[in-house]
This record gives C-alpha cells, sequence and structure tokens, in this order.
C-alpha cells in the first residue's frame, strides 16, 4: 500500500496536466475498491485496466513530447503563436490513441504490479 501512496503522490504533483490527473484518480477509485476482501473483483480489474492505460498514454506523451519539438515548421501555415499549445495537445491525444490500440506492452505490466500490489496489501 505504501507504493501505491508513492504512486498518487507523484500523480497528484505533477499539476496542469488532465490525464495524469485522471490516472490519479483511477488509482484512488482501485484503492477504494480494494478495501474488500477476496480475490481481485471485475470492478478492482476494470480499475486497474483504466489506470494503467492512462499511465501509459502519459508515458508515451511524455516520450513523443521532444520528438515533436524538434520538428520545424514551414510555410504559411506552420508556427504561430498557438502552435506550441496545439502541439502538446496534439502529443496527448497521440498518446491516447496509441495506448488504447494496444500501446507498447507498458499497460499490461502496469496492471499486473497494480493487481500484485492490491493483493499484497
Amino acid at each position: 500500500m505504501d507504493n501505491l501512496n508513492q504512486y498518487n503522490a507523484l500523480f497528484s504533483n505533477a499539476a496542469g496536466n488532465a490525464s495524469v490527473q485522471k490516472a490519479a484518480a483511477d488509482v484512488r477509485n482501485l484503492s477504494n475498491a480494494t478495501q474488500s476482501k477476496g480475490g481481485p473483483s471485475e470492478q478492482k480489474i476494470a480499475y486497474a485496466k483504466q489506470a494503467a492505460e492512462d499511465f501509459e498514454a502519459v508515458f508515451l506523451a511524455q516520450m513523443l513530447g521532444p520528438i515533436f519539438d524538434s520538428l520545424e515548421t514551414e510555410g504559411p501555415f506552420g508556427g504561430g503563436p498557438g502552435e506550441k499549445i496545439f502541439r502538446s495537445m496534439l502529443v496527448q491525444e497521440y498518446g491516447k490513441s496509441i495506448a488504447k490500440s494496444g500501446g507498447i506492452g507498458i499497460s499490461d505490466a502496469v496492471q499486473r504490479e497494480i493487481l500484485q500490489l492490491q493483493e499484497v496489501a
């Protein structure tokens, strides 16, 4: 349970990122759902899956961000004051889309770890 509190603190300290805050809420809901006894219920599994997918989406967005930051825009439609905001939102959506379509395997490992931590706690 101590590790779960550390994850909650990590997610809560990342201000301004709605995806991170949603993932933190999912982890808190999972923590509340684990107060009952027995094996992992469908609700626990669903919360763990959603939290893991949200985590993978945030991770992928963080990894894709520098790639898109290094791209130069040219022509009459490139640049401008809103491009950085638009690009960061686009990268977040790319991360969500990749994670939702199966991702790179991080969410499966995170989900297993969350469920394992919940069963031990």
